[in-house]
């Protein structure tokens, strides 16, 4: 007998129905918790495609450095098993994005792990595409020296030091990925590093839905029920009906109002008009967002315009040392008034008794919380309480450490000027109050780099789960 995908079988349906396009967003990014009674009430919707993001690199270069989950293991089994029982059960294709955070081969392969183990356990059994974003470092030194590759914000160029030094590179696929995967007819695609919209429109472009309102409603829907009112992580659904679509909380008392759904548009957007992906752009100048009821609104006028040169978005993170911290308070109004000479007085002393190597010195952060550590603005009227940090990246976790300890001791007893009694100024929440935090790594690679094709970037393979 011929094995039937889930992908199979939702196309073969809706070519004979010819009608709308369910899609549910289960989660804006899997591991922080799927919401269940609105996954399972979403499942209730006769849907075309289940989908969710798992990455992004809000949580900074660490993750995507040091190949690791930004989210805990047992969190993250928790929703992939929902989503994966959840979709085989309805024979529905499931398509998660940016696995593991990073989007990694590590981030992948944990990934992939933890899928493995929940089929063995629920005895699952089902076609799995992957799809790998690990960029070849060769390509970069080739388009970096040929001028292909820009900047995004303030960033350096790229250099051949800095794609040698990058402990992982990965580039953002996009839609043409993803549909390659569903021609490999399988029940789920699991990508490493992608575009959020990639997720969501796949399936529409398969099956030759317009791309502007496709890829207009991905946009919204991939942060789930962020963008009804009071937002929300619950999941959401998005019902294309050719130039426009519906958007509908699966949570009854999330309402996607035309204001809520217009707004967030702003959201990680730099202009709010038109959205960049690597094959294209997405032009919103004219959209049109219209109440449908109290809980629904209806979305057209995004228009899709292809690309005469195809782009990747390029990631990479670089370690730059180990990090301690020592954390601790105080409520003393001299030593709130004095922070600064109190922090220069303690780094000289610090850099005295652990003396940096010359070739390599570590480097030292004092950060008071209340004194404007967070806005960056001049504070006028000082707090009756601070929050202190001190951060130490050093060479390894034992120099990191010994910063951090000696940072302790002496801020303890800082003689600053003003003071009145030698101890009692800094209050602890914990012992130990120096902590190792392993390793710090800045973001090095974070450009955008022309290419002539983007499949040979993104590489997908079959296999048989369970």
């Amino acid at each position: 007998m011929t094995y039937v995908s889930n992908f199979q079988r939702v196309m073969d349906k809706w070519r004979a129905e010819r009608g709308p396009l369910r899609i549910m967003s289960a989660s804006g990014q899997l591991g922080y918790g799927v919401i269940e009674a609105a996954f399972k009430a979403g499942l209730e919707r006769d849907l075309h495609l289940i989908g969710a993001d798992m990455g992004s690199v809000d949580p900074g270069p660490y993750y995507l450095g040091a190949g690791k989950l930004a989210t805990a293991r047992r969190s993250t089994k928790r929703d992939i098993k929902m989503l994966l029982v959840g979709a085989l059960s309805k024979r529905v294709p499931l398509v998660i994005g940016s696995a593991g955070t990073g989007g990694g081969n590590a981030h992948l392969d944990q990934t992939l792990e933890i899928v493995r183990e929940i089929a063995r356990e629920e005895g699952l059994r089902f076609r799995l595409a992957t799809i790998r974003s690990e960029m070849p470092r060769d390509l970069i030194k080739q388009q970096a020296k040929a001028g292909k590759i820009m900047s995004i914000g303030p960033i350096p160029d790229l250099t051949e030091a800095e794609i040698d030094g990058a402990s992982c590179i990965v580039g953002q696929a996009g839609t043409e990925a993803f549909v390659r995967a569903i021609d490999l007819m399988p029940d789920v695609i699991i990508a490493g590093r992608a575009c959020d919209t990639g997720i969501y429109t796949c399936l529409p472009e398969k099956l030759g839905f317009p791309m502007g309102p496709a890829l207009q409603m991905a946009k919204i829907i991939e942060c789930a029920s962020l963008a009804c009112e009071g937002g929300g992580r619950d999941s959401m659904l998005g019902t294309l009906e050719g130039d426009s679509f519906v958007l509908e909380s699966m949570n009854p008392a999330r309402r996607a109002t035309p204001m809520s759904v217009a707004a967030h548009g702003l959201y990680e957007q730099a202009d709010p008009l038109s959205v960049a992906e690597p094959e294209g752009v997405l032009y919103l100048q004219d959209s049109k967002f219209e109440a449908v009821d109290d809980r629904r609104c209806r979305v057209s006028g995004g228009r899709w315009v292809p690309t005469t040169q195809y782009s990747v978005k390029i990631e990479g993170a670089t370690r730059v040392g180990a990090r301690a911290i020592m954390v601790a308070g105080s409520a003393d109004p001299v030593f709130i008034e004095k922070a600064d000479i109190i922090a220069g007085l303690v780094e000289a002393q610090i850099r005295e008794l652990v003396p940096p190597n010359p070739e390599k010195p570590y480097t030292l952060y004092f950060r008071f919380y209340g004194l404007g550590v967070v806005g960056g603005q001049p504070v006028t009227t000082l707090p009756e309480e601070v929050g202190v940090m001190v951060e130490c990246i050093g060479e390894d976790e034992d120099e990191a450490r010994a910063v951090a300890a000696t940072a302790k001791q002496y801020l303890l007893h800082a003689p600053f000027p003003g003071r009145i009694s030698t101890a009692g100024n800094l209050g602890f929440p914990f012992t130990p109050p120096e902590l190792t935090a392993g390793d710090a790594y800045r973001f090095s690679v974070y450009h955008i780099m022309q290419v002539d094709a983007l499949a040979p970037l993104f590489p997908v393979a079959l296999e048989e789960v369970g």
